[in-house]
Order: structure tokens, then C-alpha cells, then sequence
């Protein structure tokens, strides 16, 4: 990445959990502005919503029904980044958690707790575990890995109806949503980690995560540069 204009990106996450996340923007010549709970930053040129706990059930109509406790001031602290960010036409991603805020912030709905015989290839006791997942032919995932490859995963909860302008564009056992995008919005979404699966990270048993999180800084670029 030499010559190349640096990003800043913003990141959203629990307090102190967003090392790995940072690492991984530094490897690929980016700058991370971390923050909990943190106001738009609209001078960053895009957002990344990490990973941590379940999102309020009311936020998509539902009551509690196997969701861990929330954290309101998260959810609604992420729920104006997204606006904030989409509104301005910049790139945003979703990991596990974020995935599912932008499901939601568009309308849609999730799972709150995957059946026993499903969560048990999606979250184990203190690791993640290891599954494979499929790809929509001409994605960006399909793109960068083909049509199956194994990704980590450490999640029970997962997305259920669509929000407004989302596809699904991968999807593992029981035909759980494993990534999305927003055809003709910078907007991506994966129930993985690829920050974990990337440069200190990088294991074996999955592909490597860091051209996912290049691929979204490529869409960075492409923004700044309009």
C-alpha cells in the first residue's frame, strides 16, 4: 500500500475488546479511531461495527426470547453511527454483532437463540469453532474465496427476516445467514471474524480474513476518492 492515501476508520465495540480489530486495520495500512459507544465521525472514511453482546430484542418487536442482556446505550450509539455513515454514503461493515445492527437498523429481524442441534456447530464454550460456509455466485465472497471454505464462528444469534435492501450472500448449516450486502450501497455484513482470522490470527483451519477487510478498504478508497 505505498503512496496510498491512509484511511481512518472508525470503529465501534465493546470497552477494550477491539485490539484485534485494530491490529488488523494497522497491518493493511489503515488507522483505527476505536471508541465505546462513540459519536459519528464523519471525517473517518468508513465504519466498522464489531463484534460483542445480543442487541436489545424490542429494537426489532420481539420480547426476549433467549437473548442474553443487552447494552442499550451501544445498541443506540450504533444504530446513529449507522445512520450517520450510511446517510453519508460511506462504506460500512458488520462483524457477528454488527452484522446483525445493520440487519436491524434497516428493518429486519433475528434469531435469538440458534436451536441446540444448530448453535452447536456456531458457538462453543470459551473458542470459536470452525464451519463451513457456502457462497451466492458473482459475490464478493464468492470472489475473493469461490463457492465453500471454512470461517470461524462464535455466535447464537443470527440473522432471520431481511432488512430493507439486504441479500444474503453466504449461509452454513441449517441454512444460517452467514454474510450480507446491500446491492448498490457500500454496506457489507459477515457473522464471522475475519480480524481473527487474519496476520497474528491467521490459522490454518480457515482461509485467511484479511481480503475481506481489504475489500472493504478498497470500498474506503473508492468513496474518498469521489
Amino acid at each position: 500500500m505505498s503512496g496510498a492515501v491512509s484511511l481512518t476508520i472508525q470503529l465501534s465495540g465493546s470497552q477494550g475488546k477491539t485490539n484485534h480489530y485494530e491490529d488488523a486495520l494497522r497491518n493493511l495500512g489503515a488507522v483505527p479511531l476505536p471508541g465505546y459507544c462513540p459519536a459519528p465521525d464523519l471525517s473517518c472514511d468508513g465504519l466498522i461495527l464489531c463484534g460483542g453482546g445480543d442487541l436489545d430484542s424490542s429494537l426489532f418487536g420481539q420480547e426476549s426470547r433467549g437473548s442474553e442482556p443487552p447494552d442499550p446505550a451501544r445498541d443506540q450509539a450504533e444504530l446513529e453511527l449507522f445512520r450517520a455513515f450510511s446517510q453519508a454514503g460511506k462504506p460500512i461493515l458488520g462483524i457477528c454483532r454488527g452484522m446483525q445492527l445493520i440487519n436491524v437498523a434497516l428493518g429486519g429481524s433475528l434469531i435469538q437463540d440458534l436451536s441446540s442441534h444448530v448453535r452447536v456447530f456456531h458457538r462453543g464454550m470459551d473458542q470459536d469453532l470452525v464451519h463451513p460456509v457456502r457462497t451466492l455466485e458473482g459475490s464478493f465472497l464468492h470472489q475473493l474465496y469461490g463457492p465453500l471454505f471454512s470461517v470461524n464462528s462464535f455466535h447464537h444469534q443470527a440473522v432471520d427476516r431481511l432488512g430493507e435492501g439486504l441479500r444474503a450472500i453466504a449461509w452454513s448449516e441449517g441454512g444460517v445467514m452467514e454474510a450480507l450486502d446491500c446491492p448498490g450501497r457500500p454496506i457489507l455484513g459477515v457473522q464471522f471474524h475475519p480480524e481473527r482470522m487474519a496476520f497474528s490470527k491467521r490459522r490454518l483451519d480457515t482461509v485467511d480474513g484479511a481480503p475481506i477487510l481489504s475489500h472493504f478498504l478498497t470500498l474506503c478508497r473508492q468513496a474518498h476518492s469521489l
